[in-house]
């Protein structure tokens, strides 16, 4: 009796795994049959003219600062354009309801700001304090807004009708924007912050050269994999695969305590 218990539980467990993974297999089958990137004709030519502009003016300038900058300072700089953006994820954080990880965000901009000197030095991260990557248009994602169609903005590169209508939001969030009243400094910031950013990817230029592949549509497929996998916190397969593994854990203990009451069972039978 208590095995047959444990079997129908077991069975109902299989029944509710199948119905969820079904029902997540028909949301994947709707979203690939949609085609995710509609205007790829017009999205094509901006990645063009993008690509034309960085190969001649982006890349030799990021190449140029990588050269001239010592590491250590790049690394100073990465770290206080970070620690403003830690605002912007806190503020997104709280609006997701994540409010330890919002938390901790503020926890880090106060620390790096003081102690981290205007967060040139990333104490926060030694003392325990975990950095997050949260903005507008994830945000909007966590809430169940569609990520649209695929689209290339002119300049900043591939996004989607969701991020690219966030990124206002995103720059009015960010405290870069109120820094300072004297506007070439505040574009100065903004441009320093592009060359670093740019330079942190040059590593990346070497694999895209590489790879003997439309490297148009590995940059929209990667983009749109790293943005589904910011929204969801990437959860959405560890928990599948995690499921799997406590599914073939309790298959394989049923499996063992069947043999056990077998062996049981024969003992019991047999003559004293």
């Amino acid at each position: 009796m208590k095995c047959s218990f444990r079997r129908a539980l077991w069975t109902l467990f299989i029944l509710l795994f199948v119905f969820l993974s079904g029902c997540s297999s028909k949301q994947s089958m709707v979203r690939e049959e949609k085609n995710p990137d509609p205007w790829e004709g017009v999205n094509r030519k901006i990645y063009v003219f993008n690509d034309t502009l960085d190969s001649n003016i982006f890349r030799p300038v990021a190449k140029g600062y990588q050269a001239v900058v010592p590491d250590p300072i790049e690394t100073g700089v990465s770290n206080f354009f970070g620690n403003l953006n830690d605002v912007r994820t806190a503020l997104n954080n709280v609006l997701q309801l994540k409010l330890v990880d919002g938390a901790s965000d503020t926890g880090r901009f106060l620390v790096n700001s003081t102690v981290g000197i205007v967060g040139i030095i990333d104490v926060a991260s030694k003392m325990g304090l975990e950095k997050h990557n949260e903005d507008f248009g994830q945000t909007l994602g966590h809430w169940g807004v569609a990520s649209g169609p695929y689209i290339m903005i002119p300049f900043l590169g591939p996004s989607t009708v969701r991020d690219g209508l966030a990124l206002p939001v995103d720059f009015y969030t960010s405290p870069q924007t109120f820094l300072t009243e004297e506007v070439a400094i505040r574009n100065s910031l903004w441009a320093l912050k592009f060359v670093n950013q740019r330079a942190e990817l040059l590593s990346l230029d070497v694999v895209l050269e590489d790879v003997a592949y439309d490297k148009y549509e590995l940059l929209r497929n990667a983009y749109l994999s790293r943005r589904d996998f910011l929204v969801s916190d990437g959860q959405s397969q560890q928990q599948q695969d995690e499921m799997i593994d406590d599914l073939e854990e309790l298959e394989e203990l049923e499996e063992l305590e069947e043999l056990e009451e077998l062996d049981a069972l024969d003992e019991a039978e047999e003559p004293a």
